[in-house]
């Protein structure tokens, strides 16, 4: 019998189950009064009518924490359990039928001052249970005092009011704990996000970046070889015009080892001749002073450097213009690398000569030859 009274314990009010017991969709069971009283301490703004909730809510189960979802209907749409209200009305029909435990008696509390007296008072000034004897001739005579029983279902009262109300605090704290974590997770997720977007906006900087220096690079060497390719084809017609001159200083060298005057002298007249336009090199293009320099292609990135340093993060009304930012490199930008010359601070810029622009043009040979 006592294993069967344990089971039929509430959780809420530790009593046996009071009509009508309803039961939970976990299984658990509850005094319907019971489980209004944790339904409002868990849902403190719902309307209520004459002390019991009208519309749907929510609330944890005392034993388990399952959440049960109510109805429009509240704790009354739960379903009566009346297999369990038929066991209790069978156990107190048998607990009435047998003999009381003569043990009863002898747990009566008795008084510590008085011990023959039974502490059936309470002692409302002080808040403590006492006995008659101590209200007539004890410390307690100029007290206020009540029947046990009153002060008993006032203070289970209480005690199950505390309770459901803990329990509904139970139920907000674990509601802000979820919310937390959420939160969590989600600064988690979005920060992740964030940084794969700062470095997709890096990576999109460097392709510019890279972009510029092959463009730039593509520039000079373009230059370069036209320069390179020149100088070549120059050298190219001064080791000629060399090997020409050698030729004349062999024939003449063998002309003047000729014995006989009527040979020598028919042979010095075209001598003469091609010694003379061989001497000159005024058909040959000369290259001026400085033509094999590339510094006009000096570059300087210091309003660039401090730009690239002032990076940060865009405020909320920079955002508006970030895509007209990510069109990529214009016209103007193109030319944001500086060409500074090398002749000297206060010279202006200028674009890189050519090799028509650098080479003097070469007078006429004929010319120079008829006029000898």
């Amino acid at each position: 019998m006592e294993n069967l009274e344990k089971q039929l314990i509430c959780p809420i009010c530790l009593e046996m189950f009071t009509k009508p017991v309803v039961i939970l969709p976990c299984q658990h069971n509850l005094c319907r009064k019971c489980a209004n009283d944790v339904f409002q301490a868990s849902n403190p703004y719902l309307p209520t009518r004459s002390g019991s909730l009208t519309s749907g809510g929510r609330f944890r189960c005392p034993s388990c924490r399952h959440e049960v979802v109510l109805d429009r209907h509240g704790v009354y749409g739960l379903q009566r359990n009346l297999l369990v209200e038929n066991i209790i009305d069978m156990f107190k029909q048998e607990s009435s039928s047998s003999k009381p435990a003569p043990e009863r008696k002898e747990e009566t509390p008795m008084c510590d001052v008085h011990e023959d007296e039974k502490i059936n008072i309470f002692c409302v000034t002080h808040g403590v249970p006492t006995c008659s004897m101590c209200k007539v001739f004890g410390a307690h005579k100029d007290c206020e005092v009540a029947p046990i029983s009153s002060i008993y279902q006032t203070k289970k009262t209480e005690l199950s009011d505390g309770i459901a109300m803990m329990v509904g605090n139970n139920d907000r704290m674990q509601g802000i704990i979820s919310q937390l974590e959420e939160a969590c997770r989600a600064i988690e997720e979005n920060g992740r996000r964030q940084k794969t977007l700062v470095c997709e906006k890096f990576d999109k900087l460097y392709s510019i970046l890279e972009e510029k220096k092959r463009e730039m690079s593509q520039k000079v060497t373009a230059e370069q070889e036209e320069k390179v390719n020149y100088i070549r084809s120059l050298t190219r017609k001064y080791g000629d015009h060399l090997e020409e001159s050698c030729k004349i200083v062999e024939k003449g060298i063998q002309t003047m080892e000729e014995p006989e005057m009527v040979v020598f002298l028919q042979n010095t007249k075209p001598l003469l001749k091609k010694i003379e336009e061989a001497s000159s090199t005024a058909h040959l293009d000369k290259v001026e002073r400085g033509y094999e320099n590339m510094d006009h292609y000096t570059v300087q990135f210091n309003k660039e450097g401090k730009a690239l340093r002032s990076i940060n993060f865009a405020q909320d009304d920079e955002d508006e213009d970030e895509e007209d930012e990510d069109t990529g490199p214009s016209a103007e930008e193109g030319d944001r690398a500086q060409t500074v010359p090398t002749g000297g601070a206060g010279s202006a810029p200028s674009a890189p000569p050519s090799a028509a622009q650098q080479i003097s043009p070469a007078p006429n040979p004929t010319k120079n030859i008829a006029s000898t």
